[in-house]
C-alpha cells in the first residue's frame, strides 16, 4: 500500500469516527436526525449549505470544465442564489418553525393544504436527487482510484465511500454531515489554496504569464465563444441556478437545521465570498491546459496536473479532500431522499403510522437508496447523464409554486401549482430525451435566444400553464360559489 492511499484511508476513517460521534448526547427522533433539532448556529449552516455547492463537481467539474470548456465556465461562480435565498429563505424557516416541518414536501404539502402535492414535490426530488448521488459516487471512484495511483479500483472506492456514508447517516443524521463538513471545508481551502498559487508560478512563472501563455497557444479560449456558450447561454444559465439552486430538497433540510431566520440571511450574505475557491478550482484547471495537454477525460485534469507536480504524500491529501467533497454532499442526499420517502410518500400510503416509525423507516431506507444509486452508478451508463441534465431542470420547475406560496395572498391555485410543476418536468424531460435545444426546436430564431438554456423554456411554460390554469380554476371556483348561494338563497 502506497503512502497516498494510506493518507486517504486515515482521513476517511477520521470523517467515519466524526460522523458516528455527532450522535453523542442526543435523542435521535426524526426532527434531531433530519435538521439538527433545529439548533445548528451560523457556521454549521454556513458549511452544510456551502459543503452541498462545493462538491465532486467542484472538485473535478470545475477544473475539468476549465480545462476542457475554457471561458464560458465563469458561470460557475454566479452569486446570484445567494440573492434569492437571501429573501426566500427566512420566511421559509419561518413557516416550517412555525408549522413543525420538516422537509421540502411538508411545506408544499401544507402551504396548499394538498398530500398530493407534497406526494408530487417528494417523486420529482427523490428522482432528481439519485442522479446527484450517482454523480457524487463516481466522483469518488475517479478521485480515490486516481490519488492512489491505481492501487485500489474506482469501484472499491465506490462500495468503501458508499458503505462509509450510510453508516454515518443511519447513526447520526444530519448531525454526522455537519462535522464531517468542518473537516472537509478546512482541507478544501488549504489544498485549493496551496495548488492555486503553488502551480502558476512553479510552471508559469505567476498567473498573469499563465494567461498570456495560454491565450497565445489557444486565441480565444478563455472568452466567452459568439454562439453556443455565449451571453445569453451564460446569463439565462446564471438565472435558472439562481432560481432552482434553493429548491433543491437537501439544501432545503440544511437551512431548516438554523436556529434562527437571520442565520440564514448571514449565510446567504457571506457565502459567496467562499465562491473564491470556485475561482482557485478554475485556475488550477486553467493551469493544466498546456501541462498535460490531450487528456481524453477533462475530469482528470486537475489530479493528472497534482501527481505531475506534487509528492505522493500530498497527492494522498489532494485525494482525501477530493474524497470528503463527496462524502458530505451524499450523507445530505441519502438523508433527505430517505426522509422524503419515510415521510411524505409511505406516511401519506399508511396515514397511521407513528412519528417513531417513519424514523425507524427514514433511517432503514438509506442503506436500501444507497444500493440503488450503487446499481446506476454501475450499469446506469448514459442514461444517468441524461437523468442528471433533467435533475438540475426538475427541481427549478419547483421554484414559482415555491415563491409564489410566500406572497401574503398567493396569486396561484394548488391546481395552478400542480399543473405547472408537471408541464415544467415533462418539458424539462422530453428536451432531455430527444437531446434538444431552442436552436433545435426553432431554428429560425435569432442566435441569442436560440443560445438560451432549455431550462428558461421549461419554467417559461411552466408559469404560463400555472397562470392559465389558475385562471380558469378561480373562474370555475366563483360560479360554483355562485351555483351554491343560489341554492341558499333561491
Amino acid at each position: 500500500m502506497n503512502i497516498s492511499l494510506l493518507v486517504i484511508f486515515a482521513f476517511l476513517l477520521f470523517a467515519l469516527y466524526l460522523g458516528i460521534h455527532a450522535r453523542k448526547g442526543k435523542e435521535m427522533n426524526l426532527e434531531q436526525w433530519a435538521v439538527g433539532g433545529r439548533g445548528f448556529g451560523t457556521i454549521f449552516v454556513f458549511l452544510l449549505m456551502a459543503g452541498e455547492n462545493f462538491t465532486t463537481y467542484t472538485f473535478l467539474g470545475g477544473s475539468g470544465g476549465a480545462y476542457g470548456l475554457g471561458g464560458p465556465m465563469i458561470y460557475v461562480f454566479s452569486s446570484l442564489c445567494y440573492i434569492v435565498m437571501y429573501w426566500v429563505m427566512p420566511p421559509v424557516w419561518k413557516y416550517a418553525k412555525k408549522n413543525n416541518i420538516l422537509t421540502q414536501s411538508d411545506f408544499f404539502a401544507s402551504k396548499y393544504k394538498s398530500t398530493n402535492l407534497g406526494v408530487l414535490t417528494s417523486v420529482v426530488g427523490i428522482i432528481s436527487m439519485i442522479p446527484y448521488l450517482v454523480l457524487q459516487f463516481k466522483g469518488l471512484g475517479i478521485i480515490v482510484s486516481e490519488a492512489s495511483y491505481g492501487s485500489i479500483s474506482p469501484a472499491v472506492a465506490i462500495w468503501i465511500g458508499a458503505v462509509s456514508v450510510s453508516i454515518y447517516v443511519t447513526i447520526s443524521g444530519i448531525h454526522g454531515s455537519a462535522w464531517t463538513a468542518v473537516i472537509k471545508d478546512l482541507m478544501m481551502l488549504v489544498v485549493i489554496l496551496i495548488m492555486a498559487t503553488y502551480i502558476p508560478y512553479h510552471y508559469y512563472g505567476g498567473f498573469k504569464p499563465m494567461f498570456q501563455q495560454i491565450d497565445a497557444a489557444k486565441p480565444n479560449f478563455l472568452l466567452l465563444p459568439k454562439s453556443g456558450y455565449g451571453m445569453s447561454w451564460y446569463i439565462s444559465t446564471s438565472i435558472l441556478f439562481a432560481l432552482g439552486a434553493f429548491t433543491w430538497p437537501h439544501m432545503f433540510a440544511a437551512s431548516l437545521s438554523s436556529k434562527n431566520a437571520h442565520i440564514l440571511r448571514r449565510n446567504a450574505a457571506i457565502t459567496p465570498i467562499y465562491q473564491i475557491v470556485l475561482i482557485l478550482v478554475l485556475v488550477i484547471g486553467f493551469a493544466a491546459v498546456l501541462e498535460v495537454p490531450g487528456l481524453k477525460s477533462p475530469d482528470l485534469a486537475l489530479f493528472e496536473l497534482a501527481k505531475k507536480t506534487f509528492d505522493p504524500w500530498f497527492v494522498g491529501v489532494i485525494g482525501a479532500t477530493g474524497l470528503l467533497t463527496a462524502l458530505v454532499p451524499s450523507s445530505m442526499l441519502l438523508m433527505t431522499a430517505s426522509t422524503l420517502v419515510a415521510k411524505n410518500v409511505f406516511k401519506v400510503l399508511k396515514p397511521n403510522t407513528t412519528d417513531k416509525q417513519i424514523s425507524r423507516i427514514a433511517r432503514t431506507m438509506v442503506p436500501i437508496l444507497s444500493l440503488i444509486t450503487l446499481f446506476f452508478t454501475f450499469k446506469g451508463g448514459n442514461m444517468i447523464i441524461m437523468l442528471l441534465i433533467m435533475a438540475y431542470g426538475f427541481v427549478a420547475q419547483l421554484t414559482p409554486a415555491l415563491v409564489f406560496s410566500l406572497f401574503k395572498k398567493n396569486p396561484i391555485t394548488l391546481q395552478g401549482a400542480t399543473a405547472g410543476i408537471i408541464a415544467g418536468v415533462v418539458t424539462v424531460a422530453y428536451i432531455t430525451l430527444t437531446n434538444s435545444t431552442i436552436a433545435t426546436l426553432f431554428p429560425h430564431f435569432p442566435q441569442a435566444i436560440k443560445d438560451l438554456d432549455t431550462g428558461i423554456l421549461a419554467l417559461g411554460i411552466n408559469l404560463i400553464v400555472t397562470f392559465a390554469v389558475t385562471a380558469v380554476t378561480r373562474v370555475k371556483s366563483v360560479a360554483e360559489n355562485q351555483i351554491d348561494q343560489m341554492e341558499i338563497h333561491p
